[in-house]
């Protein structure tokens, strides 16, 4: 069975793309993270909040094996990105990409060179389908009058939507975020955010996003699991509507309904 229809026959089967089973992160003898268990779905949204400290950013680079955890696994398809080596680890990663919350673009290299950048590392295509690739992801977010453009050359949302552009160069089948709206103002926040759902439901990625913004996550989260620095865990996890209106947990309640704590009131 070729990728194509073994990714279609897990999807079938209800697989998630992703397992987290018993992670737990930290350094020395502070634990962070302790015993993580969750799922992603195949095709969602899935938005990883809560509040500062509490780790969404430690565990999304966990998740795409930057950070090796104390204990625990991280699935990704099916194989263990914790433990695979050499090849394997490879192919795994191939399966990602990555966008980090500066955009992290070369700042020497145009918007088009960028993108091109993965392709010419990890593939043995030619120039031509090379630059052909690369004007199509970026025409896939709205920058294809750029491409020749330095990242200093343009605002904070265009870099934002180039980065998850270069992202996109290898067809990975999993997205992962890392707070895409900082820094952004509200317009084009919400511009980005219609951007990653029209890309989720045309190309069927998943993506995993870590963002603290309300607006953000009600506009383009399918489901989202909280995290709290005081238990260490997970301490909701659904529809974000779905929690905002009938969690019993006052803590969340109080960060979906934004009320500030009563010392600071």
């Amino acid at each position: 069975m070729n990728q194509g229809a073994e990714t279609a026959a897990k999807a079938e089967d209800g697989a998630p793309i992703i397992r987290v089973d018993g992670l737990t992160a930290g350094y020395d003898d502070f634990i962070l993270l302790d015993k993580l268990n969750f799922d992603v779905r195949r095709g969602e949204v899935f938005v990883i909040l809560g509040g500062s400290g509490c780790g969404k950013s430690t565990l999304l680079k966990h998740m795409i094996g930057l950070y090796e955890p104390k204990a625990g696994h991280v699935f990704i398809d099916g194989d263990d990105i914790v433990t695979a080596e050499g090849d394997a680890r490879k192919a795994i990663l191939r399966k990602i990409g990555v966008m980090y919350q500066s955009g992290a673009l070369f700042g020497s290299m145009t918007l088009l060179e960028n993108v091109r950048l993965p392709l010419e590392e990890y593939t043995d295509l030619d120039f031509e389908a090379i630059d052909l690739i690369g004007r199509m992801k970026l025409e896939l977010v709205a920058l294809e009058q750029f491409t020749g453009h330095l990242p200093a050359a343009i605002s904070g949302g265009m870099q934002k939507r180039a980065a998850i552009a270069r992202a996109m160069a290898l067809d990975p089948m999993i997205l992962f975020l890392d707070e895409p709206s900082a820094g952004l103002d509200p317009i084009t926040s919400a511009s980005l955010d219609a951007l990653i759902r029209r890309l989720a439901e045309n190309l069927g990625v998943t993506f995993v996003i870590v963002t603290h913004e309300l607006a953000s996550i009600f506009a383009i989260a399918d489901r989202v699991i909280m995290l709290d620095k005081r238990k260490k865990g997970i301490i909701a996890e659904g529809d974000p509507r779905v929690l905002r209106d009938t969690s019993t947990d006052p803590w969340v309640r109080q960060f979906f309904l934004r009320e500030p704590d009563a010392v600071a009131a």
